[in-house]
C-alpha cells in the first residue's frame, strides 16, 4: 500500500466530511432563520446575554448566513482552492454567530461552534492534499 494514495485518501474523506458538515450546517441554519421570521415566538431567550438581537433580525442573520455555507458546502466538492477558503470562511462566520445564538438554543450553539471547528481544520489541514488529488 501507497502512503502517498493513502494520505491522499484520507484528506478526500475529510474533504466530503467537511463538504457534506457545511450543507448540513447551512441548511438548519437557514430553516432556524425561516423558522424565527415566520414564528417570532418559537425561540424564547434564557438569560441576558451580549448579543441581543431582536428574533427577527436573528432569523434574518440565520437565513442569510445558512445560504452562504450551504453554497460553500457544496463548493467543497469542486475542489478549487477559492472554494476551501470560501468554506473555511463560511465555518468561521457560522461558528462565530453560533456563539452569539447560545441563548436562544445553547445545545446547538455549542454543536454548531464544535463542528464549524471541525470544519475548519479538515479544509485547513488537508486542504494541499486535495487539490493535489483532484488534479
Amino acid at each position: 500500500m501507497n502512503r502517498e494514495n493513502d494520505r491522499s485518501g484520507w484528506a478526500m474523506g475529510y474533504a466530503a466530511f467537511a463538504g457534506v458538515i457545511l450543507i448540513m450546517l447551512g441548511f438548519y441554519r437557514a430553516a432556524a432563520g425561516l423558522v424565527a421570521l415566520f414564528n417570532d415566538e418559537f425561540y424564547v431567550e434564557t438569560e441576558k446575554y451580549l448579543f441581543q438581537f431582536d428574533v427577527t433580525a436573528w432569523g434574518w442573520i440565520n437565513l442569510i448566513i445558512g445560504i452562504g455555507v450551504l453554497v460553500a458546502g457544496f463548493g467543497i466538492f469542486t475542489g478549487n482552492v477559492l472554494a476551501r477558503t470560501v468554506g473555511v470562511v463560511a465555518a468561521a462566520i457560522s461558528g462565530l454567530a453560533a456563539f452569539a445564538w447560545m441563548p436562544y438554543y445553547p445545545f446547538w450553539g455549542i454543536v454548531f461552534v464544535a463542528l464549524s471547528v471541525a470544519v475548519i481544520w479538515a479544509l485547513t489541514t488537508h486542504g494541499r492534499d486535495i487539490a493535489e488529488e483532484i488534479k
